[in-house]
C-alpha cells in the first residue's frame, strides 16, 4: 500500500515537474518571440481606459499574440500594470513582449504638429484647426461667439488673441484644448513685450499694442522695416493723424473684399476704414507674430510718417507729402503724373 502510494506521489511529482519544465519553456518562447505588427510598423494608440488586460485582449483578438495572460503575467512581474501612459505609439513592425510593455511605460508617443501662420485671422485658424485630421473635433459645429465661450473668453474678439506658431500635440488633444495652448502662448509673449515696452508710446494698453502689432503684420513682412512702419504709425498717433492703412479697410470689408481696394472703399465708413477715423481700429485685423508685436513696442526713432510699397514686397518711407507724392507716382504709377 506504501509502495502504491510512493509511486503513484512519484508519477505526480514527475509530472509536475514535466508540467513546469514545459511551462518554462512556453514562457522563454515567449518572451523571445517578437509580436509581428507587419509592414514598416503600424501606429498604436492607447486609450485613457486601456488596461494591460484590454491591451493583451486586443493583441489577442488581431492574432498578435496567442497567450494573452503571458503578457499580462509579464507586466506584472515587471511591476508597470499601473504605468502604461496613454497616447499613440509608432509600434515597429517586430518587437518583443518585453520591448512593447517598456515602449507603452516610456511614453514616447507620436508628435503631430499644426502650424498657424503670422498674419493669419482667426477664420483661417479655425479652418486650420477643423481641416487637422490628427486633433479631435469638439467645436466643428459652432459659432466664433460659441467657441470663445468654450474657451472661457466669452464677449472677447477673437482676432489676434492667438499666437501664430508651429504646435506639437499628441493624439487625443481636442481642438478647444489647442487653441487654449494658443492663447496662453499669446498673452505670456504680449505681457513680457509689454513690460518691456519703450518710454512715451501713444498706446495705453496691451490690448492696442496688438491691434497695432496686427497692422504692422499685414503691412510687411520685411523684418527690417517692421520698426520703420511701426514709426510711422506711431508719430501718425501722436500727432492725432488718420493711419490709412489699406489692411484695415480690407479687414472692415470682410468677404465683401474682392482682391481690388477702390476708391468707394476708402470711403466706406466701417469701423474699421482708417482712412475715415483717427485712431486704431477697434480690434486686432490678424494674428501678429513677435516681431510685429517688439516693433510695435520698439518703433523707430525717425521721422517719416508715409510710406508706399514699391512692387518688390519692400516700402519707401518719406518725411513729406511731397516725397511720399513723388513716390507713389514712381513706384504706383510708373511714373505718370
Amino acid at each position: 500500500m506504501i509502495k502504491t502510494a510512493f509511486r503513484i506521489g512519484t508519477v505526480l511529482l514527475l509530472l509536475g515537474c514535466v508540467a513546469l519544465a514545459g511551462l518554462a519553456i512556453d514562457v522563454r518562447h515567449f518572451l523571445s518571440t517578437s509580436f509581428e505588427f507587419g509592414g514598416d510598423g503600424v501606429r498604436y494608440v492607447i486609450k485613457p481606459k486601456d488596461t494591460v488586460h484590454s491591451i493583451a485582449n486586443s493583441l489577442k483578438s488581431r492574432s498578435i499574440l496567442s497567450k494573452p495572460y503571458y503578457l499580462i503575467g509579464l507586466a506584472k512581474w515587471k511591476r508597470v500594470t499601473g504605468k502604461i501612459k496613454v497616447g499613440e505609439y509608432k509600434m515597429p513592425a517586430r518587437i518583443t513582449p518585453e520591448e512593447f510593455l517598456d515602449l507603452l511605460v516610456s511614453g514616447d508617443v507620436i508628435q503631430h504638429s499644426l502650424t498657424l501662420i503670422e498674419g493669419w485671422t482667426f477664420d483661417e485658424v479655425l479652418q486650420a484647426v477643423n481641416d487637422n485630421q490628427n486633433l479631435t473635433h469638439t467645436l466643428n459645429d459652432y459659432t466664433v461667439a460659441e467657441v470663445m465661450d468654450r474657451l472661457g473668453l466669452a464677449g472677447e474678439h477673437p482676432e489676434g488673441r492667438f499666437y501664430p506658431d508651429t504646435y506639437h500635440f499628441t493624439h487625443g488633444t481636442t481642438d478647444l484644448e489647442f487653441l487654449k495652448r494658443c492663447y496662453r502662448q499669446m498673452q505670456t509673449i504680449l505681457a513680457k513685450e509689454w513690460a518691456n515696452r519703450a518710454k512715451d508710446l501713444p498706446l495705453k494698453t496691451a490690448y492696442e499694442a496688438l491691434i497695432l502689432a496686427s497692422i504692422i503684420e499685414r503691412e510687411t513682412n520685411v523684418d527690417a522695416e517692421r520698426a520703420q512702419v511701426s514709426g510711422v504709425f506711431t508719430r501718425r498717433l501722436q500727432r492725432n493723424m488718420r493711419l490709412q492703412t489699406d489692411p484695415t479697410v480690407i479687414y472692415g470689408l470682410g468677404k465683401a473684399f474682392d482682391g481690388n481696394i477702390r476708391r468707394k472703399d476708402l470711403r466706406q465708413d466701417t469701423p474699421y476704414n482708417t482712412y475715415v477715423h483717427k485712431g486704431l481700429p477697434p480690434t486686432p485685423i490678424a494674428m501678429p507674430g513677435v516681431k510685429s508685436i517688439h516693433a510695435a513696442l520698439h518703433p523707430d526713432s525717425g521721422k517719416s510718417i508715409y510710406f508706399v510699397a514699391k512692387g518688390n514686397g519692400a516700402h519707401y518711407f518719406s518725411e513729406t507729402l511731397q516725397e511720399h507724392n513723388e513716390a507713389v507716382r514712381k513706384y504706383q504709377l510708373g511714373g505718370k503724373r
